[in-house]
């Protein structure tokens, strides 16, 4: 049974710090392209991080977000830095085995698995 878990969301104020996790298991995913994904009430689901042979980032979180994985322990990380009020949202962990492309990651229809999502909210 393939299970991807996320943690390490939580309330934050502006300018701080939070470092997500997502727990992969039922199968290896180091061939997966994996992201996080967010959501904020009333607006679509959108990607904030894609990584694989190459990474993709949105362009509202470049130079303060930072993704990465560890094949050995088959986990994702998202270091969110200089958080902002905007960035307060559900973020979701994904995997996807089908993408080809770096135009295919901010995709959310690409990726065949995910998490149950884990809230962030960040105060003014």
């Amino acid at each position: 049974q393939v299970q991807l878990v996320e943690s390490g969301g939580g309330l934050v104020q502006a300018g701080g710090s939070l470092r997500l996790s997502c727990a992969a298991s039922g199968r290896t995913f180091s061939s997966y392209v994996m992201g996080w994904f967010r959501q904020a009430p009333g607006k679509e689901r959108e990607a904030v991080a894609c990584v694989s042979w190459t990474t993709y980032y949105a362009d509202s979180v470049k130079g303060r977000f930072t993704i990465s994985r560890d094949y050995a322990k088959n986990t994702l990380h998202l270091q969110m830095n200089d958080l902002k009020p905007e960035d307060t949202a559900v973020y979701y962990c994904a995997a996807s085995s089908t993408i080809l492309t770096l135009r295919q990651f901010p995709r959310a229809q690409e990726y065949d698995y995910w998490g149950q999502g884990t809230q962030v909210t960040v105060s003014s």
